[in-house]
């Protein structure tokens, strides 16, 4: 009693209750998260078009599938969870088995705390993005923290389950669709983040007439100097190329043009074989 750890100050009765809480917690922030993003769907469509709300709704797409895995894997895991408690191991009631095994218990929670709230980031960093007021960059790192919850919550729940358990099989099952997901969101904000600065640079809807005719002048100033670099590049290439034919081509020239050649010395020390005699 004195080496159990002392990090969680909870009864046993508590224990128990407190993971079917979380669990309930994580499925509540999931069901939260897609209902978010649906909001965010039909914001983006009534303010912004063409690249903008393509790259919004692929966006969001990817993150909508991602929340359904999420949603299926905790779930699974609940499933899971249930048919170990069931399975008895020592303990006679659900209290008594989570708080026998309260270090596993803890890692449990702590699993189920870090999907639910990578889920909730996830939407957030996505808001911030369809409103262009947060990065891209941040909708990658949450997909990874997604997917390496995920990985502790599977752990978590492997250790006690049977090898031959068919909620282990589907939870391990859910855990790569999620990963997957996670992966495909990445892909979708990475092609988003090109298409929109690509965008962002021939964009010039919002310039009124002065401006546009100021950006005109200064665009011809540019595409001036370019040609004449072009130019001058052009020149120096021709200027190479012809040197480069004299030297390499200066022996061919100098034979056209009459003059002999020297003969290479003979090397000394060398004697030629003698004719084989030939028989009468």
């Amino acid at each position: 009693q004195e080496l159990r750890p002392k990090s969680l100050d909870i009864k046993q009765e508590e224990l128990g209750d407190m993971v079917e809480k979380e669990m309930a917690s994580t499925s509540e922030a999931i069901e939260d998260a897609v209902r978010r993003i649906e909001e965010m769907m039909s914001q983006a469509r009534n303010e912004s078009s063409g690249v903008k709300l393509e790259v919004n709704e692929r966006i969001l797409n990817s993150c909508t599938d991602l929340m359904k895995a999420i949603r299926l894997l905790v779930t699974t895991s609940t499933n899971l969870q249930k048919e170990i408690v069931e399975s008895g191991r020592g303990a006679a009631t659900t209290q008594e088995f989570y708080a026998k095994n309260s270090r596993w218990t803890e890692g449990l929670i702590s699993a189920s705390k870090a999907v639910g709230w990578g889920a909730t980031q996830l939407v957030e960093s996505a808001d911030r993005v369809v409103l262009h007021m947060g990065k891209y960059e941040e909708l990658i790192v949450c997909s990874h923290e997604i997917a390496a919850s995920t990985a502790q919550l599977v752990a978590a729940s492997k250790v006690k389950a049977e090898k031959s358990s068919r909620n282990l099989a589907r939870l391990q099952e859910c855990s790569r669709n999620v990963n997957e997901m996670a992966a495909n969101v990445v892909a979708s904000t990475k092609s988003g983040q090109e298409q929109i600065e690509e965008k962002d640079t021939m964009d010039f809807s919002g310039m009124s007439l002065i401006k546009l005719k100021k950006e005109e002048m200064e665009t011809q100033v540019k595409v001036l100097e370019l040609e004449k670099r072009l130019e001058g590049e052009r020149v120096r290439l021709g200027e190479l190329r012809k040197q480069h034919y004299v030297l390499a081509g200066g022996c061919d020239v100098a034979a056209e043009d009459g003059e002999a050649r020297p003969a290479p010395a003979p090397r000394r020390g060398i004697l030629k074989k003698p004719p084989i005699a030939q028989k009468p």
